[in-house]
């Protein structure tokens, strides 16, 4: 077995294959794009076994080196540098590190989803970047209104409001100009969002866990296809618990001897299903009795502790999202959030203790 550990860029890739022994075997420097760079992996002796770090396209390539190799490794980058920490860094000695890790089988491994389920992630990050573009065309039309000190009405962006916001006559000619073409823009950018959602709707569709999903109190579609698209194999997870490491929804903790500080959460993993999961949260609050109830233990009656109670919510819904897929049963506020011997909080901390982690009793 050859061991090849690469450095990938657009324009040009570093490579490095170590023999059966572990020893350098060839070093190389391909220039051009990646056709050029696959051309000289092909031309490599066999077997071989390859190693890259996950970077922009990563799962296109996957595809096509996994033609190529018997075995193909993506590395975690965050996880790399951790292993790596060296003042000296090129191309050349990346793919070194890499070609090694993979030789000794300690490379930290990211999932690679399959193309639909790439294409499916990639239709909500485009959906989340078309709400963002909206939201600031909507600022900019307060901001208007704000300048030439006009109260804006309830409801401003549905029916009676659009029209008032139309009709507006006391702004100049620049500022009557610049609202028109930001409501032309918003009415454009609605009619895209409702395209996207009616493709997003297609897919989840197919997938049970959505609808099954969709019967925890304040959780929708959007959140609930976002959260099995970016799941995706549930078996890979060993612990529903680590549902919640994998979103970020858990603190940074700094313990050594006696000594254990917790601060805040890790943010890692996908930024669009932490958001998704924590506005369903504050809707879940207001919709079910017993994560209210929860909700409420955890703030103790303080208004400070608000924002910590609602990440854990988050949390602990995440991880009973991924028991329900797991499990297959629908939402049971009994076991999701039991009102008798739920443990409460660490202190300082966002994340509950182990104990109330699932909706079932066995897990």
């Amino acid at each position: 077995m050859y061991y090849v550990g690469l450095d990938v860029h657009t324009s040009s890739s570093s490579l490095e294959i170590l023999g059966d022994d572990g020893k350098t075997f060839k070093r190389l420097e391909v220039k051009g794009p990646w056709e050029a760079m696959l051309r000289q992996i092909e031309s490599l002796p066999a077997p071989r076994s390859i190693c890259y770090e996950a970077s922009c396209g990563y799962g296109h390539l996957h595809d096509r080196l996994s033609k190529l190799a018997q075995r193909v490794a993506v590395a975690h980058p965050r996880q790399l540098h951790l292993i790596y920490r060296s003042k000296r860094k090129n191309n050349r000695v990346d793919a070194g590190k890499l070609a090694k890790l993979l030789y000794l089988d300690m490379v930290p491994q990211v999932h690679v989803p399959k193309l639909d389920v790439r294409s499916w992630r990639a239709m909500i990050e485009f959906r989340q970047k078309l709400l963002g573009r909206r939201t600031a065309v909507k600022n900019q039309l307060r901001a208007i209104l704000r300048g030439h000190g006009i109260k804006a009405p309830k409801n401003l962006w549905y029916g009676p409001g659009l029209a008032w916001l139309k009709n507006i006559a006391e702004l100049d000619n620049f500022n009557s100009l610049q609202r028109d073409m930001l409501l032309e823009e918003l009415g454009e950018l609605d009619g895209k969002i409702k395209r996207v959602e009616k493709e997003l709707a297609k897919i989840a569709a197919g997938h049970p866990a959505v609808t099954l999903l969709m019967t925890i109190p304040g959780v929708g579609i959007r959140t609930a296809e976002a959260f099995v698209a970016y799941v995706d194999d549930i078996t890979r997870f060993s612990r529903t618990s680590q549902l919640g490491v994998y979103f970020g929804l858990v603190p940074c903790q700094d313990a050594s001897a006696d000594k254990n500080r917790f601060g805040h959460i890790t943010c890692d993993g996908p930024s669009t299903v932490r958001k998704m999961l924590c506005e369903s949260a504050w809707q879940a609050i207001r919709h079910s009795p017993a994560i209210k109830a929860w909700f409420d233990r955890i703030t103790g009656g303080d208004d400070d502790r608000r924002k910590i109670a609602i990440v854990a919510v988050a949390r602990k819904m995440a991880v009973v999202m991924g028991a329900m897929m797991r499990s297959g049963e629908v939402w049971r506020e009994d076991y999701a959030f039991p009102g008798e011997g739920c443990a409460s909080p660490r202190e300082g901390c966002a994340s509950p203790r182990e104990g109330c982690a699932s909706p079932r009793k066995n897990n």
